[in-house]
This record gives structure tokens, sequence and C-alpha cells, in this order.
């Protein structure tokens, strides 16, 4: 690789000299070679020039599923890294919606495997329990040494509050994270929108706030008392980002995520019935995602997930009850978030979390790995199939109004532009 990205707008709050300032980034052998005002080009040179390009650290995604292995047909683990390159992101996690699921340490070499040598690196998760079932624990030290960076039961709450005991006090041997899905199967019952006015008045069972609230303070409660390190994916109305800030006070070794449609979008949207809008956590009202928007900027929520969920056709084009609950979001994420905080704080965000699972956080300097997502702030779109790369196309965000245009990645050795 030789590479000469012209004329690009770093965005970097982290380094003054640099933030905001238009350079030439020559990267040679999947490292940057140099940046200055000017380099000059020579016939081995590739260059990169795009309209209005930015460039910032490389994204990070702490929750996207694919398919493959067992639902291939979704999402391939190939064009999933593909189409998150295309979306800006150089890093992900995978959840463990898989078929068999990753409770193994042979389950997380395949998967590191069959990902390895793309333009977006992939960290597999693993299952807390076997199969995901909630009835013992998985191998979760042999998973650990093999590479899995956390355990995640993916969308599944662990009833018993023993088992999540337990799993706390063995992942502290050696520093795991385990996830904490925050639902109370019983308190949903059948519901399958927020419980509020929208589901009175169109006639749909109602999930209430207290089946996410009454989960969190179960786990939170357990957390006080086992120590160890939790992670509660997803969270989604205004309760649970009280319930979070104040562990955090006690001291308590905890983190959260908020998918990128529970931020963006409410319940508003179930109007017509659009099973695209049939998500875990359902849509909120706006005033939780005003709740939202505010605790990730102050802080309390840690950091964002697109929640990225590709589903056949056939398991969305059906009665709203009977449907699936999911949506894609890699392909949205910069829009959706550049729309609602402007570029700044939009790329800060995405650039976060790293630490949390024990990965490096990339540097933007001569020698540094080249690890960078390129991007145009400016410019509205309707957002549309023609911006979809994923194999499934079920978008929340299909006809929503975002801002900005991504042209993809360079990491890993490698360059995968839209």
């Amino acid at each position: 690789m030789n590479v000469l990205l012209k004329s690009a707008t770093i965005v970097a709050p982290g380094h003054k000299n640099l933030h905001l300032k238009k350079r030439d980034i020559h990267i040679r052998n999947g490292k940057i070679e140099s940046i200055n005002a000017k380099i000059s080009v020579d016939g081995n040179l590739r260059v990169i020039e795009r309209k209005n390009l930015h460039v910032s650290l490389g994204w990070f995604d702490s929750g996207v599923a694919f398919g493959e292995p067992g639902f291939e047909e979704r999402e391939t683990l190939s064009n999933g890294l593909d189409v998150a390159s295309k979306s800006g992101f150089t890093e992900i996690l995978l959840n463990t919606n898989t078929n068999p699921r990753p409770d193994t340490s042979s389950d997380i070499v395949f998967l590191k495997e069959r990902s390895a040598k793309k333009s977006t690196v992939l960290y597999p998760l693993g299952n807390v329990t076997a199969n995901g079932e909630g009835k013992a624990l998985a191998e979760l030290y042999d998973m650990h040494q093999a590479g899995a960076v956390a355990f995640y039961d993916f969308k599944s709450p662990i009833a018993n509050a023993n088992l999540m005991k337990i799993a706390l006090q063995y992942a502290q041997n050696f520093q795991g994270l385990v996830f904490s899905y925050p639902l109370d199967k019983m308190i949903k019952g059948k519901g399958v929108a927020n419980e509020g006015t929208v589901s009175t008045r169109l006639g749909l069972k109602g999930i209430p706030a207290l089946a996410e609230e009454l989960q969190i303070a179960r786990d939170l409660y357990i957390l006080e008392y086992t120590g160890g390190k939790s992670h509660i994916p997803t969270i989604s109305t205004e309760g649970s980002v009280q319930l979070i800030a104040e562990a955090k006070k006690k001291g308590l070794d905890v983190s959260c995520s908020v998918a990128l449609h529970n931020l963006a979008l409410t319940d508003s949207l179930l109007e017509d019935f659009d099973s695209n809008y049939k998500v875990m956590p359902p849509l909120r009202t706006s005033r939780d995602t005003k709740a939202l928007q505010k605790a990730l900027l102050k802080g309390t929520i840690d950091f964002v997930t697109t929640d990225h969920t590709p589903l056949d056709i056939e398991e969305k084009r059906v009665e709203f009850d009977n449907a699936a609950y999911g949506t894609i979001g890699l392909e949205s994420a910069f829009g959706a978030l550049n729309s609602i905080f402007g570029m700044e704080k939009a790329v800060e965000i995405l650039t976060r979390g790293r630490e949390r699972f024990g990965l490096e956080t990339p540097q933007m300097e001569k020698g540094s790995l080249a690890n960078l997502s390129l991007f145009n702030p400016d410019g509205d779109i309707v957002f549309g199939n023609e911006h979809i790369h994923s194999t499934s196309k079920n978008s929340a965000f299909l006809g929503q109004q975002l801002k900005g245009h991504v042209y993809g990645v360079v990491n890993n050795g490698k360059i995968n532009l839209a």
C-alpha cells in the first residue's frame, strides 16, 4: 500500500495542531508515513481525492449482527464486514445470534479466522451461557483465551439471578466483561411496542419501561454484591438512565450503550404498522429520546451502537405482531448522528468504546497504523434502498433525512471505498 489522501480535513479533537486542518496524509505499508500541508506525488503513489474529504480516527461499533454461521441468507461475514467498511467502521464487535451460537473456544477461533484480513476488524463476543439458553455457564475462560472480548447472550436476559452472580464472580478471574440484557420477559409478556398512548390507540400490546428498568435494577444490585465488570447494552428509557447514573456514582464498574434508532426515532412512527420499526427494545417516546441524548452527551451512556440486525424479508413482510425484531443500522449511523449532534460530536461518539473491551485506541500521528474513516459531513439525503449495502434491507431509517456521506475506510493495510 502506497496511498495519498489528498486535501483531507482532519477531525481529531485530541490534536490541536491537526484538528479541522486540511492536510495531505501519506500512508505506506499500512502506516502513516507523513501528514503535511502538501505532499509531492510520484508515479507509484495512489492518490485518493473526494469532494469535501474529511478524515478521522476509525469508527467503532460495540454491537453488530450478521448471520454467518447459520443465517447466511441474512448476511455473510464477508459482505457484512464490507458493509461496515463502506459505512466508515474500522472495528466491530460481533453479536452472538448465529447458529451454532459461539459458546466454545473453537467457535471464537472460527469467527476470527473467517473474518481475518478484512479492512474492518471483527472482534467476537461469546455467549454467557451454553447455547444462550440461560441454564449453565458457557466456556468463558476458554473463549477469552481464544479472543472473545466480552460475553453476551444476544437480546436474552439471564433470568436466573444466581447464574448472573456466578458469571460476574467467575469472569473477575481474567477481567472479563459480562453483558446484562435489560429485559424482564415476564413483564414484557406478549408486548410488541412501547406501552403508551400510541400502542393503546393502535391496539398493540405494550412493553412498559418497567420491563427494562426492573431488570437493570436487579442486575445492578447483583453487580454491587459481586464486584466485577458489567455492560448493559441498548438501554431505551429515561428511568434506565437514572438507574445507571446512580450506579456510577456508587463506583460500580458498569457501562451502557444506546441503539442508534432508540436515540433518533420514537414510537410515533408506528402509525402505519411498518415492521421496520419493530425493534427490541421498542422505540420509546420523545421524552425518552431526549433523556438518552442528554445522557450520551453527559457520559452516563458510554457509547452508541447501531444494533445492526439483518433479517430476511419473510421475517419482516408480515403483520406487525408477527414480525421479527430488528433493524440494520451501519449505513445510517453517521448520517443520523451527524443530523442530531453535528459533525464533531458525531465523530467523537463514533470513536468511543474500544477501551471498555480492552482494545487499543488508534492514533493520528506519523508511524502509527492507519486506522481511518473517510467521509463528507455536508449534504442532506433522504435515506433509501440505494444507500443500503447490506443483503437485508430492513432499515428503520428508510425515508428519514440524514446528513453527510461516508466514503469508506483505510485500515488493516487495506482501502475500502463505497
